[in-house]
């Protein structure tokens, strides 16, 4: 849910639930990086309440379309680092740069 005004849409406030710390830091962390905005942060409400809201403000964008935008660059960074993780599991079971052989106990 968004809550803005609608003569200003570079300022909004939006509640997402469902969702906790973890993908709120990710979200902000991600906003921050973007130089279209201005401020960004979030808060949960209650600690028993399962929501989070995100207010970003942007230098003139609207910011719905900005959080669209941080939301795909945090999915497609989620994407490479699974996928490198997965090449790195798949190089080591193979035995691919393994220059000494590791027991682990």
């Amino acid at each position: 849910m968004e809550h803005g005004s609608y003569s200003d849409q570079s300022k909004s406030t939006f509640s997402l639930a469902d969702e906790d710390h973890t993908f709120a830091n990710a979200v902000r962390f991600t906003l921050n990086q973007d130089p279209r905005v201005s401020f960004c942060g979030y808060s949960i409400p209650h600690p028993s309440d399962n929501r989070v809201n995100i207010r970003v403000q942007t230098t003139g964008d609207p910011a719905r379309e900005v959080l669209k935008d941080a939301c795909q660059d945090l999915m497609l960074m989620c994407q490479y680092v699974r996928s490198t993780f997965d090449k790195a599991v798949s190089d080591f079971k193979n035995g691919k740069d393994n220059n000494q052989n590791m027991d682990v106990e």
